[in-house]
């Protein structure tokens, strides 16, 4: 709080005290009252006015910057009404109990909504549970009755259905990554192996190749959450490949501090004012108005584990040349040594 703010405030106060004494000083002008007098009169009406005004001042100052300090050293702002000291003047005091007052219908409003987003989350859990169980029927059906075409057609569009509900369950844990995992050695190949296994039809029916080279790595994060990430940029490169002589090459290097696992396209590419783009929520892009059927939730929900799993994600792409994203996973002897999430 500035000296000036603070006589401006008290500017009222010390207008009507002046001409008070001018009105007093007049009169006694008027009477012939000696100047000393008046000047003793002035010393004693304004001495005590001017004192409490710099002790007032003072402890104002005092109480706001506290108040400042708080704020400058909190993260979470909506905490500030519980760390302010407890204030001995009465307009600090009241200050304090409204600001604490407001602060705990916020912890309810934010309770309520809370609560609201937990009962949604475990409803979504459970569609999800309730809705492998026919997805798992339909497939079995689809095994014992493969030699029909019109049923291995089904067969794909029920594996996109099965990929769809697995993206609602993981951005539904989006939030709670660190209540979900589990950092342990992984083997880079077997990963990369599993979800090129998984999307095995969509690379023969587009008659895509796969090139895969030096990925003998072992890194340390989450099997799970890796392996979602690693299926959604997959699918993304066999989404978006060329009709004839489509190339997915996937590979791995290792750099001084990082293992780096690069998954390569010769694709349509992205357009280079998308390409900053192409991690937020929702962003389709030209691609998505193109091809269509783009939800924009895949690569947010990678970028978003990846950040939460302490391994980088980056994206580079030229249109009509291809796409490549690199996975950084840092470089740990142990497991104690990764990043604490």
């Amino acid at each position: 709080m500035k000296i000036r703010d603070y006589i401006k405030d008290k500017g009222v106060f010390l207008i009507v005290n002046f001409i008070i004494f001018l009105v007093i000083t007049i009169s006694m002008i008027f009477y012939g009252v000696s100047f000393i007098f008046i000047f003793i009169l002035g010393c004693i009406w304004f001495l005590p006015i001017i004192s409490y005004m710099v002790i007032d001042y003072i402890k104002f100052k005092r109480y706001f910057a506290n108040i400042e300090s708080i704020l400058e050293n909190l993260d979470k702002k909506f905490l500030f009404p519980e760390l302010l000291d407890k204030e001995t003047f009465g307009v600090g005091e009241k200050f304090n109990e409204v600001l604490k007052e407001i602060s705990r219908g916020m912890y309810e409003h934010l309770k309520y909504y809370k609560d609201i987003q937990i009962d949604y989350r475990e409803y979504i859990e459970m569609w999800v549970h309730e809705i492998k169980t026919p997805i798992a029927s339909t497939k079995l059906l689809i095994e014992n009755n493969n030699s029909n075409e019109t049923v291995k057609k089904i067969d794909n569009q029920i594996n996109k259905i099965e990929g769809f509900v697995e993206q609602v369950l993981y951005y539904s844990r989006s939030d709670d990554v660190e209540k979900d995992y589990i950092i342990k050695e992984i083997d880079l190949n077997e990963v990369v192996k599993g979800v090129i296994k998984r999307n095995s039809r969509d690379f023969i029916n587009k008659k895509i190749k796969l090139k895969l080279e030096n990925i003998y790595e072992t890194v340390y994060c989450d099997s799970k959450w890796i392996e979602f990430i690693l299926n959604q940029i997959i699918v993304n490169a066999i989404k978006y490949s060329k009709n004839k002589g489509a190339i997915i090459s996937v590979k791995s290097i290792e750099l001084n501090n990082s293992i780096v696992l690069i998954i390569e396209d010769n694709g349509v590419g992205i357009e280079e004012r998308d390409i900053l783009r192409v991690f937020e929520k929702g962003f389709t892009g030209e691609n998505g108005r193109i091809f269509g059927k783009s939800t924009g939730l895949g690569l947010y929900l990678c970028k978003k584990m990846c950040d939460r799993l302490g391994v980088g994600l980056e994206i580079k792409s030229k249109v009509d040349k291809g796409t490549e994203v690199n996975i950084i996973f840092p470089k740990c002897k142990v497991i104690a040594e990764c990043k604490d999430i």
